[in-house]
């Protein structure tokens, strides 16, 4: 299947400062790809790029097949591009402001007040319609901005940090209203520092750091790869230490200990079945309460795929 957006060897500089250095990565049709990276690694660099708006100094970028370039007439009309800082006519009302884009997008009148309406409807600003844009939260702003991406119903969504700044519950409903998109097949890159949030959203995620291509595929894949050991927790009834030293014992612990009560353990990450401790505690007497797998978070692994000593995970193809 050919990918939404495609890119090959990019390259950008500013000055001396070598903003993307080679990337390369593709974004599957219909997913909702996770864009990651520190601050300053070339995320917003990459979108402006993709959106026709910056003109790399190397490689190539096209999106639905048409080279962001040497097409980008082609490209403009079947894309959504939301900036990480949102600009808005704030003496407009939030009816007009969308409005005064779906003409600019050449909506036939007679469909426009409809495609409005949708928009509106879908980005749950029907309270605020006829509200100046000058008195909306934050939150309703960023709505709002997603709202104008959609005025020309475009097939790809490339949106930079679309919940920077908000509140938890604005951030939950945006979050929502992206997997409705999602579910709508609209193909979606998003680039966030909220790792954790990408997790409930994504199909799949990038990594990248000073430029380059670090990671690209799956969550789970990513989480596995910065695994180096299984951490378990064991809660049991009896002497936490001795349990410890029984379990410590084990060939396949690399070590184990007594954290408020509860006992910590480090397997071997070569150890897929750990049903072992149980066996052993119990046969020593004790009667265990509970034995769970810490799961790594996503923010672990990211830091540990943006560290200085990570080769890198992926290659171009």
């Amino acid at each position: 299947m050919t990918p939404a957006i495609s890119i090959r060897y990019l390259y950008k500089w500013f000055g001396r400062t070598k903003a993307l250095d080679g990337l390369s990565f593709d974004v599957p049709a219909g997913s909702v790809f996770g864009f990651l990276g520190p601050n300053g690694a070339g995320k917003t660099t990459t979108m402006r790029i993709l959106a026709t708006l910056l003109r790399p100094d190397g490689g190539t970028a096209s999106v639905l097949g048409h080279d962001v370039v040497r097409d980008a007439t082609a490209v403009r009309p079947v894309i959504g591009y939301m900036p990480d800082s949102t600009g808005a006519y704030r003496d407009m009302m939030v009816r007009e402001y969308l409005d005064f884009f779906a003409a600019a997008y050449r909506v036939p009148d007679a469909e426009r007040a409809k495609v409005v309406e949708d928009c509106i409807a879908l980005t749950g600003l029907l309270d605020k319609q006829n509200e100046f844009i000058e008195g909306l939260s934050r939150g309703m702003r960023q709505r709002l901005g997603l709202a104008r991406c959609l005025i020309n119903d475009p097939e790809v969504l490339i949106l930079d940090e679309p919940a920077s700044g908000l509140d938890p519950r604005a951030r939950i409903e945006i979050q929502e209203i992206l997997r409705t998109l999602g579910g709508m097949g609209k193909t979606i890159l998003i680039s966030s520092h909220i790792l954790s949030e990408l997790r409930n959203i994504c199909t799949e995620i990038g990594i990248i750091d000073h430029g380059t291509l670090i990671y690209a595929g799956s969550i789970d894949e990513a989480l596995k790869r910065a695994r180096t050991a299984h951490r378990l927790e064991v809660r049991l009834v009896g002497s936490a230490q001795q349990a410890c030293d029984c379990i410590a014992a084990q060939h396949e612990v690399n070590r184990a200990e007594v954290m408020d009560g509860r006992i910590v353990v480090w397997l071997d990450e070569t150890v897929d079945d750990f049903s072992f401790v149980a066996a052993v505690l119990v046969q020593a007497g004790f009667r265990v309460l509970t034995i769970r797998e810490e799961e790594i978070m996503l923010e672990d692994a990211f830091i540990k795929l943006t560290g200085d000593d990570q080769p890198p995970l992926a290659k171009a193809t």
